[in-house]
């Protein structure tokens, strides 16, 4: 965790809690995707640099967002969602903009997406749209993946 996300009061209160106890780490395990459902979901979560939100949000809608709906297209992808905090300043600061991705199953998880493909034929000036997806992650702070496991709590 970097230093800018630890208040003074956090840090002490982590380092004062004891060490969890190795039976603890077993409960911290990745969980077993259910089997009740094939399709899987994937959270993207970037934090954008102060002063660059309405221009990260607006270069996703013009380049990643299509290639998104194309791929939903090929039924690779089932839904697209975006959301943003609704206030920018909760104390944590973790992320300013998230992507929900529902995938059809594993398979289409982590198998080939067919990007390429699809960003040659959607624009076809690849210069522009290349130094355009590059300032796009230059204007980023942070950007991780968090596939979701679902769990079924009968």
């Amino acid at each position: 965790m970097t230093k800018h996300l630890l208040g003074p009061a956090l840090a002490v209160a982590v380092l004062a809690t004891p060490p969890v106890m190795p039976v603890m780490a077993h409960a911290q395990a990745p969980a077993a995707q259910s089997a009740a459902r094939a399709e899987r979901t994937v959270w993207y979560f970037y934090r954008v640099k102060w002063g660059f939100q309405d221009e990260f949000v607006a270069l996703f809608a013009k380049h990643h967002l299509p290639v998104l709906r194309e791929q939903m297209k090929t039924g690779r992808v089932l839904d697209v969602r975006t959301y943003v905090p609704t206030y920018h300043g909760d104390g944590r600061a973790d992320w300013t903009f998230a992507v929900v991705i529902t995938y059809k199953d594993t398979a289409a998880m982590v198998g080939p997406s067919g990007e390429d493909e699809i960003v040659r034929r959607l624009y076809p000036d690849q210069a522009t749209f290349k130094k355009e997806e590059q300032r796009r992650f230059e204007i980023l702070d942070a950007h991780w993946d968090v596939p979701l496991n679902e769990v079924s709590l009968k």
